[in-house]
């Protein structure tokens, strides 16, 4: 079904209610894999980061890596979860290319983690709360490589490379459970949820949680029901979505597809799907098996998980302040909007904005600078604001030589465009540029007076009153001091030249 077969999303919504299922992948940040010693390092070579245990061959045994169980207490603990006081692995089957043993050593029943809540702010203030059915460990596959056909995928490709190098990363998936009542707002709801988790993923410190590199993605589940009854329909689930933007046409997709598909009388299939980012739809991948088909039992090679409970709480005492809450406080402390707030969040600029802060500046100006001119040159680059060649400190800097007057804005954007352009910190940059505001008032005086001299008749209207005319004499000056001069100092002197009062 293309974008054109679709129906509209209001119809959709006049006729059918949305019900979501959100389920995340998070790549924990360790530094060996879930059940052996292997790097996690990227970029490596392919095939170069495996052993007999992350490969499944016989004879070889697993141990369970203990970071990876404190990662998942601390998401745990974090989303308003019970923590199991005893859980433990199990194998779930199925045949994929990319599964070395043939099986994912997860865990089904029995997760450490379950039962929580994440209470999550939309564009316009409201808060929706999103109830958690689990968090549990488990294992990364390998990633295919498909060569040749149009798409990139196994369908057409001539054939497929496999590289184990990311089987056994561990993971940590987050599953929702059912969210209802979000009506229009669904799609918006799900990349609010998604952004809210990324942003406590990396308060946790237990994942960089870079959606562009896979190492948080989402499966959107997704079906309709008719207005005003409660059965579920049934569900599809699009695969590894992986931007937020993302996430939220994934969901809007859905909708109007499912309703397109039932107004017509058809069937829904529970299936996966494959998002396409050039065009926002989605397109069928493989039917879906239900829990059962993956004959799921208890890892044998594994002894079950029980986290002592002094462990559990010294973990939950040393939780770093979340998300939302660190928000809430910074808004108040720099005066601003909610709305401001969000459009900050959604820049992803809360914390480079703070460490300028830290750095030294003061949150306007650190505002100012990454929202303004730093934002622009990041939507330019198409690059994430935080991957500029610039950091929090060296714009505090920039900031500290405006407020002493080094530099006005115009020297001020200019010394960022040569941080950026690899050219050295901020002061070696007004250094090599020459960019620092004239402030000697000799220059300056003189400089007024050839303005004053090559524009008399507009300094005659300034004798005769006419202060605003004051601004094209400003001009002047700047132009001829190539914007470096103090624009306040020579309006000042352009006034006390022609006897005026300001």
């Amino acid at each position: 079904m293309t974008v054109t077969d679709l129906v509209s999303y209001e119809d959709a919504l006049a006729t059918y209610d949305p019900v979501m299922g959100l389920e995340v992948h998070v790549e924990l940040g360790t530094k060996t894999k879930m059940f052996c010693g292997c790097s996690t390092t990227l970029g490596a070579d392919a095939n170069s980061q495996t052993c007999p245990t992350c490969l499944g061959l016989p004879g070889s045994l697993p141990v369970v890596n203990a970071i990876g169980v404190e990662s998942a207490i601390k998401i745990g603990l974090a989303l308003n979860c019970s923590i199991a006081e005893w859980c433990r692995f199990a194998r779930k089957n199925y045949f994929y290319p990319d599964m070395p043993k043939n099986f994912q050593t997860s865990q089904y029943d029995e997760p450490i983690a379950f039962d929580g809540y994440l209470d999550v702010q939309l564009e316009d203030g409201e808060i929706f709360r999103v109830h958690i059915e689990r968090a549990h460990m488990e294992e990364d596959t390998g990633k295919s490589t498909h060569i040749g056909g149009a798409t990139g995928r196994i369908h057409g490709a001539r054939h497929s490379l496999l590289d184990y190098n990311r089987a056994g990363i561990p993971l940590i998936e987050i599953v929702t459970k059912p969210i209802e009542g979000a009506g229009s707002r669904a799609p918006e709801v799900a990349k609010a949820y998604v952004a809210e988790l990324r942003e406590l993923i990396k308060a946790l410190g237990v994942s960089e949680a870079r959606m562009e590199q896979g190492q948080m993605r989402c499966d959107v589940n997704l079906s309709l029901r008719p207005q005003g009854t409660e059965t579920f329909g049934t569900r599809s689930e699009t695969k590894n979505v992986n931007s937020l933007r993302s996430v939220e046409r994934a969901a809007r997709f859905e909708i109007q597809r499912h309703a397109a598909v039932l107004s017509s009388g058809g069937t829904i299939l529970q299936e996966t799907r494959h998002f396409h980012e050039e065009d926002g739809s989605t397109t069928a991948g493989r039917i879906k098996d239900n829990a059962e088909d993956y004959r799921y039992f208890p890892e044998p090679d594994l002894v079950p998980v029980a986290p002592a409970r002094e462990w559990v709480e010294e973990l939950r005492a040393a939780l770093p302040e979340l998300p939302r809450l660190r928000r809430n406080r910074l808004r108040e402390e720099w005066g601003i909007s909610e709305h401001d707030m969000q459009s900050i969040l959604n820049a992803g600029a809360v914390d480079l904005i703070t460490a300028t802060v830290d750095a030294g500046a003061d949150s306007a100006s650190a505002r100012k600078w990454w929202m303004g001119e730093l934002a622009r040159r990041a939507n330019e680059d198409g690059i994430d604001l935080a991957a500029l060649p610039i950091a929090p400190a060296q714009v505090a800097r920039v900031t500290a030589l405006v407020a002493d007057g080094s530099l006005n804005d115009k020297l001020a954007r200019q010394t960022i465009e040569g941080v950026l352009a690899g050219e050295g910190d901020p002061d070696t940059v007004v250094e090599k540029r020459g960019l620092k505001v004239v402030s000697d008032e000799g220059a300056l005086g003189t400089a007024v007076d050839e303005a004053i001299a090559a524009n008399a008749a507009i300094a005659d209207k300034i004798r005769g009153g006419k202060v605003a005319a004051a601004g094209a004499l400003v001009g002047a000056v700047m132009k001829a001091t190539r914007g470096q001069a103090d624009a306040a100092r020579v309006r000042e002197l352009i006034l006390e030249k022609l006897g005026v009062e300001g």
